[in-house]
């Protein structure tokens, strides 16, 4: 009896009928700090954006972090790269697409290159899951569009341990840390800038109540039960 636990509590997304009405919106992650953001250069003229482009020197005994940092820009502290030829860009604050339209401006204002495409992507995207999953830790993904729940998936899904009422997600905007929770149970969430992660979000599975309950000092319920049994019996046999 006491390990039985509603399915409203387990059951994921109970409103699925109406998620078609609702419209997913995803705006690009800002560049921070130490990410690594890769840069390329292209035009009719694939000669004039050599000097644009980083040589790709990989070996093979690279690690992962240094195959990144060799095909990519590494974000200063103060928010800047140094491109070639044009020299130091701030770039923090941006998104991908708002640093391709700048730094394509720049090439065509300095009259570097003639009609040049640039496109911009973030190297090492990551995120982390916390809590009861089945494997926590941080994960770095090739794609810049991941939801939560894909999140989750990387991390194995929720343990039976997990509430999925109290997903709580970690986000920094502009130097502030912001905070959201939302309920898996539930599809209200799915318009919400937080159906796609950004960035470096923390993605935390709070325990549910059983777990919160078992971890206390008198245990789940049923342990209660059975101390209060054996006391029972152990007052019948002193009697008798």
């Amino acid at each position: 009896m006491f390990s039985c636990a509603s399915k409203k509590s387990v059951i994921y997304f109970q409103d699925s009928n109406d998620v078609n009405l609702r419209k997913l919106t995803f705006t690009s992650s800002k560049i921070q700090a130490n990410d690594i953001i890769n840069i390329k250069v292209t035009a009719l003229n694939p000669e004039s954006v050599v000097p644009y482009n980083l040589e790709n020197n990989v070996t093979p005994n690279s690690s992962f972090l240094e195959i990144l940092r060799l095909q990519g820009y590494l974000v200063s502290q103060e928010g800047n790269i140094i491109f070639p030829v044009i020299g130091s860009i701030k770039v923090t604050g941006k998104t991908t697409s708002e640093l391709e339209d700048y730094v394509k401006k720049m090439l065509i204002d300095g009259k570097h290159v003639v009609d040049p495409a640039v496109s911009v992507k973030i190297l090492n995207f990551k995120f982390t899951v916390l809590g009861d999953v089945q494997k926590a830790g941080t994960f770095s993904v090739t794609e810049n569009k991941v939801t939560v729940l894909q999140a989750l998936g990387y991390a194995g899904d929720l343990t039976i341990n997990g509430s999925r009422k109290d997903i709580l997600i970690l986000r920094e905007v502009d130097g502030v840390q912001i905070t959201k929770r939302i309920d898996l149970t539930s599809t209200d969430w799915f318009g919400s800038d937080f159906y796609y992660i950004k960035q470096n979000d923390v993605i935390v599975v709070n325990p549910n109540l059983n777990k919160i309950k078992s971890s206390g000092i008198m245990g789940s319920a049923a342990s209660v039960m059975s101390a209060i049994s054996l006391v029972l019996t152990s007052i019948l046999i002193v009697i008798r």
